[in-house]
């Protein structure tokens, strides 16, 4: 056994442990660990491994549902029955911390490594979104960030050849420094042929597959367990470098292997590499492993044990094959070109032994470095900070009513948060793959067909970051809302969510107290819609060197399924003469707002109006609406407005809209508003009848705003804008500040 290199407490303290944590360690073995061993504690103990100081709470999510096939934390990603006997595979993951020093590579990654988490269970990728988090657009830092994660995300998944088909783009001077790179993906797999990352059946030999060990990523989890700083630089080579083609072979070659019969259990080598999939499939499987570390595929030589163990190398699985059906997985990797060796074998004690040229160099329990089994687990103190209760204070009544709410239109129509982000878009193939229904008819969610059948799935990413800064629990259950009113705005039901939870540093209490009430909030509304948390990921640690937190962004990523893809409904207006209805309550309310924020700069008020109940009656009202065919379009009133949600679905169609405000609520809350739970739809005049007969007997509040007209935006008789116009302003922003 190699004994060189023991290591101390501060050795310990540098690689991001704590003091008892390194006792903790020489307790679990008995003594005093090599830098190896201490390595490996570090990588599985970090919170980006380990969940150590949120799994508590974690914990309270729901999880249960009737169309859950795997739950949070039994597989790579989540899964959810969606009939005639197939499974959605989905699940979404941050990439901060590397996009904040590498844009390019590290969104690029972040796209890899969430696709292999869907293959490796052996669904086959169909649909990819993203949601991205910037500081101030004028910044050229920002610029220079937001170029590059958009071209990799678009060149990672277009030679990938997955559709990007969705997602969010967000603009704030709390995220200057820490961006947030969010991305997920869906797949399709028959019920059945799915494949778990697990490993048993001693002497099962272990293999890795696809791309050479390097000395990327080393120390990645760490990395992305602390604070962004001035001397973050240093930590370049804890970013990852990818190879979307590598990846591709990956894909047919994982999914043709499983269709053998010979895979034990498989898992892809993300977050801490190789000793986080030896060390979660051994202790899954309540085995052990032997490995010889000189027997893994190098890209340089001489490379430490340390540096093959920890590295994050791209495109690379593990697999737990069948004792003598050897032949048959390696005749599938030869004929991808892919490499496939045997670094070792399926043991019964339990432990993870790694032999370097016959030499144990590490030797430690399996159990003792996972989530669920010996990693530590933390209670955090929380206490709600001082800017809540200042928050609430807000009222209206102090903000004066602008003279002229046609410059609150153009200001807001021509905002980042809220014009078209074709710019960013337009970087992505969304039609790859022929299954993208919204291609040419925009949607509130992207709705992706399932090939052989007449389902589709429909995907979304939702949280507005402002509304969960202002209250957290309001906030993060708006953000569940919102997810489910786009899918129920598109023709789905809402089925689960997966989530992304971005935060500040867990030890400052403040901080943990948003983390804390963000969960509560997330589980309320999860339990109203029925939609269970399938995982997903827990980013702490975004903030600046000065100490300032990104918002608490806890970002959501839900799955709708559409049992008959007749029942897609698009947002944009269809006919001259359609009568447009809002259906739910406007309120006397523009806190927290867009309108607030960037024309009035305020940025203390509390979260928007928000009722679960009431939004849960609206969605099931709007789903009634859709399969009886009674509307023509429907579109979800959310950042800007009431009047941004109408220009929107009058660009879609080239149409223009005739409106009268409500004489009882002031007109910019009225047209700039974000109270919660509205949703514009467009009647046609065959229908109104049947339709105003349903919503007075349903009890939702409707009223009628005006009518869809040829040309122009017109509220209260006076023109906002032309159509023309307003596409041109709308389309062109990210254009003017970035160029094309």
């Amino acid at each position: 056994m190699e004994t060189l290199e023991l290591t101390t407490v501060d050795t310990a303290k540098e690689l991001g442990l704590l003091p008892e944590e390194f006792d903790r360690i020489k307790e679990i073995l008995g003594r005093t660990p090599n830098f190896t061993e201490l390595s490996i504690f570090s990588v599985m103990w970090s919170e980006h491994c380990s969940y150590k100081n949120s799994i508590v709470w974690l914990k309270k999510l729901p999880k249960d549902g009737p169309h859950m096939l795997a739950k949070a934390g039994e597989e790579n990603a989540g899964l959810v029955d969606i009939g005639d006997g197939l499974a959605c595979a989905f699940k979404i993951e941050s990439h901060n911390h590397p996009s904040a020093l590498e844009p390019y590579q590290g969104a690029a990654t972040g796209v890899g490594g969430i696709n292999r988490d869907i293959f490796t269970m052996g669904a086959r990728p169909i649909a990819q979104l993203n949601s991205l988090r910037f500081g101030n657009i004028n910044n050229p830092r920002t610029q220079w960030l937001i170029r590059g994660v958009v071209k990799g995300i678009g060149d990672y998944g277009n030679a990938f050849g997955i559709p990007t088909v969705g997602g969010e783009v967000f603009f704030d001077d709390c995220y200057q420094v820490n961006p947030l790179v969010n991305a997920m993906s869906a797949g399709i797999v028959k019920a059945g042929d799915t494949v778990s990352a697990t490993s048993y059946g001693v002497g099962n030999p272990v293999y890795i597959v696809g791309s050479a060990t390097g000395k990327d990523g080393i120390h990645g989890a760490a990395f992305a367990s602390k604070d962004i700083t001035e001397d973050s630089v240093n930590d370049l080579p804890a970013v990852q470098v990818g190879d979307p083609f590598q990846e591709k072979l990956l894909l047919e070659a994982t999914l043709e292997v499983i269709q053998t019969g010979a895979v034990i259990g498989m898992q892809d080598m993300g977050a801490a590499g190789i000793i986080c999939s030896n060390s979660e499939m051994s202790a899954k499987g309540e085995h052990g492993m032997r490995i010889d570390l000189d027997k893994v595929p190098t890209r340089q030589p001489h490379m430490k044990p340390y540096e093959i163990l920890l590295s994050e190398s791209q495109e690379r699985m593990l697999i737990v094959v069948e004792k003598g059906r050897e032949a048959d997985v390696e005749a599938v990797f030869d004929k991808w070109d892919l490499n496939c060796a045997i670094i070792g074998e399926v043991t019964d004690t339990g432990r993870l032994e790694y032999y370097m040229d016959s030499e144990l160099v590490a030797d430690v329990p399996a159990n003792d470095l996972v989530l669920g089994g010996g990693a530590p687990v933390y209670h955090r103190e929380y206490k709600e900070p001082a800017y809540f209760a200042e928050y609430q204070k807000f009222r209206m009544e102090t903000v004066a009513e602008p003279a002229d709410l046609r410059e609150v239109a153009q200001h807001l129509l021509s905002h980042p948060n809220i014009a078209s982000k074709r710019w960013v878009t337009k970087q992505y193939d969304s039609m790859v793959g022929t299954v993208n229904m919204i291609t040419n008819r925009p949607s509130d969610a992207a709705v992706v067909a399932v090939k052989g059948t007449n389902k589709a799935v429909a995907l979304t990413v939702d949280c507005n970051a402002r509304y969960v800064h202002a209250d957290p629990k309001t906030g993060c259950a708006i953000a569940v809302a919102e997810a489910a009113r786009n899918i129920t705005c598109a023709g789905g039901e809402p089925s689960a969510i997966t989530n992304c939870l971005n935060f500040g540093n867990p030890y400052i209490p403040e901080v943990y107290w948003q983390f804390v009430k963000a969960i509560e909030g997330m589980s309320e509304a999860c339990l109203k819609f029925e939609t269970p948390v399938t995982g997903g990921n827990v980013s702490f640690y975004n903030q600046s060197p000065d100490g300032g937190s990104v918002f608490p962004t806890p970002t959501i990523g839900m799955l709708g399924v559409l049992d008959n893809t007749e029942h897609l409904m698009t947002l944009d207006f269809k006919a001259e003469g359609d009568f447009i209805y809002l259906v739910g309550e406007s309120h006397n309310d523009i806190a927290s707002s867009q309108y607030l924020a960037s024309y009035h700069g305020v940025k203390a008020s509390p979260a928007p109006y928000f009722n679960l109940d009431e939004e849960y009656a609206t969605h099931q009202v709007i789903k009634h609406l859709i399969r009886e065919r009674l509307i023509a379009s429907a579109h979800d009133v959310a950042d800007g407005g009431l009047y941004i949600a109408l220009a929107e679905s009058a660009m879609a169609g080239n149409f223009g809209f005739a409106i009268d405000s409500d004489s009882e609520i002031r007109k910019d809350a009225f047209l700039f508003g974000e109270a919660q739970g509205r949703i514009t739809v467009s009647v046609k005049p065959a229908d109104q009848e049947a339709f105003v007969e349903f919503m007075a007997a349903s009890g939702v509040e409707f009223s009628l705003l005006g009518a869809v007209t040829k040309n122009g935006f017109v509220v209260d008789g006076e023109l906002y804008d032309t159509v023309s116009h307003a596409k041109d302003v709308y389309d062109n922003v990210l254009h003017g500040i970035l160029g094309d």
